[in-house]
């Protein structure tokens, strides 16, 4: 297959497809793309390889020019390793100390060359064949941020009850606290336009899994509100149990930002949407 070369645009695999521009920002590296993928990762193991090579093959697939950005946050696992001879035009790798994967993924879309910035878990769990339907409806509507929805009515998702409650009563909340008309804020796929993000960026904090939650609130806060939830397929890994940890940060961060947003500036200020 042949190499995307930056700035080449959008090649006609098939059909015509419409392009993702947008003005470009000062905040970000000139964009010379189509998109950025950033793959955020800490020990995935065997599956980071597996990952990164079936994004390259979708994203080659749908005619776009494209880089994936891989972010290790602090990898022990030698999957840093596994990455080695990938083609380094497509391929950009950074290796961090371990922090959270907010920071990994910010660390990734601040080096993003792309007119949509986004996101996808390496470990595997997220498809990235799903990459390629995100890009359609990027093309289609150009809506300021696409993101993955566990509880899309067509989203194909296999865990336990017990999680799957968890998950209900978690964005309950958000709602309560933020008013955000979305059903998952946590699943770990998103697209976003670069001029959004490059509003956004500069005003994130939180380093951990509430990464995606901040991002949404400051967006729809700077009126930026065409958000589009697509469906995901999840077909193993998630267990019966959530630790008290991970319950207790997620809580800790989500009231952090909503401290943030209701007694500060930290976010700028309000606009319409």
């Amino acid at each position: 297959m042949g190499r995307h070369q930056p700035g080449s645009g959008l090649r006609e695999p098939r059909a015509p497809a419409a392009p993702l521009r947008l003005v470009p920002p000062e905040t970000l590296p000139p964009p010379v793309l189509d998109l950025t993928v950033v793959v955020p990762y800490y020990n995935p193991g065997p599956a980071l390889r597996s990952t990164v090579e079936r994004a390259v093959e979708v994203l080659r697939e749908t005619g776009i020019s494209f880089e994936v950005v891989t972010v290790s946050d602090g990898s022990t696992d030698g999957s840093d390793a596994s990455l080695e001879g990938m083609d380094p035009e497509l391929v950009v790798q950074v290796v961090l100390p371990h922090a959270g994967k907010g920071k990994a993924v910010r660390a990734g879309l601040a080096r993003g060359r792309g007119h949509y910035l986004g996101f996808i878990d390496g470990d595997g769990d997220v498809p990235p064949e799903l990459l390629a339907e995100f890009v359609q409806v990027v093309q289609k509507s150009h809506p300021d941020v696409v993101l993955g929805s566990k509880r899309h009515p067509e989203s194909q998702v296999v865990y336990p009850v017990a999680r799957r409650m968890y998950s209900w009563g978690y964005q309950q909340l958000v709602r309560v606290l933020f008013h955000l008309d979305v059903r998952d804020t946590q699943a770990g796929i998103k697209l976003v336009r670069r001029e959004v993000m490059a509003e956004v960026l500069p005003l994130m904090v939180e380093q951990g899994y509430a990464f995606d939650l901040e991002m949404l609130v400051i967006a729809r806060r700077l009126g930026h509100r065409d958000l589009v939830e697509a469906p995901v397929r999840i077909g193993r890994r998630f267990t019966s149990t959530v630790s008290r940890r991970v319950v207790f940060d997620m809580l800790r961060d989500t009231f952090a930002i909503w401290r943030r947003l209701r007694f500060s500036d930290a976010y700028g200020v309000a606009r319409p949407g």
